[in-house]
């Protein structure tokens, strides 16, 4: 089995708060996410929550081989409150999250794990890809961002409109009628994707986080076979160039509205032949 990462931050200026790594048998990809400019409760940050969590994550599938990915998820999850919960407020609004994919290779199956809208390409033997996404929260998001889109990203009034649309998605993170997300409560880990497929079927799993995956979701210039193609064959540095490529190019966010002109965007590929 091979495995290739790449990652960049959105600017230079910026923390990058994706986290993946890779260990045998095992992969890890998390998008880390707060609420910018504002206050957070936790003295530790964002990049520190999605690194942290995804080393425990990694640690806890890889120790326990047999241990349903779940239940592995959630006591990372608690492990990580549990560092943290005596100096960090853990109940603010603006506490640190991240989504999450994991991803475990045994002899005879593939099982996965995706929370969040981070994705999971799964590539077979004949040349098939599947998208394993969780649209729970771009669902909630187009509910609430109609103002948002209209107007020019980097504006004061852009950034007004996106401050009220994070403190609105906010109250809408892990509940029913929202969207599920990794943060300080372990049952979130209950309401992830889950799947197992042989091993066999198998030619390669992707793990990228949604900076990476705007090239098709977001700016429909490729297809997720497509993309899979560029990262196979020039390397998942490609894919993140091809993306900040097409945001150079629609700097304002006009053709593509957009929260971020730029994102973190991190891709680990793993070739299981």
């Amino acid at each position: 089995m091979r495995a290739a990462l790449a990652t960049l931050a959105a600017d230079a200026d910026h923390e990058n708060e994706d986290f993946a790594a890779a260990a045998p048998g095992v992969a890890v990809l998390l998008d880390g996410a707060g609420v910018a400019g504002a206050e957070t409760g936790c003295s530790h940050g964002v990049a520190w929550f999605s690194a942290t969590l995804g080393g425990l994550l990694l640690s806890s599938v890889t120790s326990r081989p047999t241990r349903p990915l779940t239940d592995c998820f959630a006591d990372a999850i608690d492990r990580v409150r549990r560092l943290h919960e005596d100096t960090c407020d853990l109940v603010h609004r603006a506490s640190p999250t991240s989504t999450v994919v994991a991803v475990r290779v045994g002899a005879e199956a593939v099982e996965y794990l995706v929370l969040g809208d981070s994705s999971l390409l799964l590539a077979d033997k004949d040349g098939a890809v599947t998208a394993v996404s969780d649209r729970r929260l771009d669902e909630v998001g187009r509910q609430l961002r109609g103002p948002l889109d209209s107007l020019p990203t980097g504006t004061p009034e852009h950034a007004r409109a996106l401050a009220e649309y994070r403190d609105a998605l906010t109250g809408r993170r892990n509940r029913p009628d929202g969207f599920w997300i990794a943060g300080p409560d372990p049952s979130a880990a209950a309401h992830a994707l889950v799947g197992t497929l042989p091993r066999s079927a198998l030619a390669s799993v992707t793990l990228l986080s949604d900076g990476a995956t705007r090239l098709v979701d977001r700016f429909e210039l490729a297809s997720w076979r497509q993309a899979l193609g560029v990262i196979g064959s020039s390397g998942p540095e490609e894919l993140i160039r091809s993306v900040r490529a097409a945001e150079a190019d629609d700097p304002d966010g006009r053709r593509w509205p957009r929260g971020k002109a730029h994102d973190d965007a991190t891709v680990l590929h793993w070739v299981l032949a």
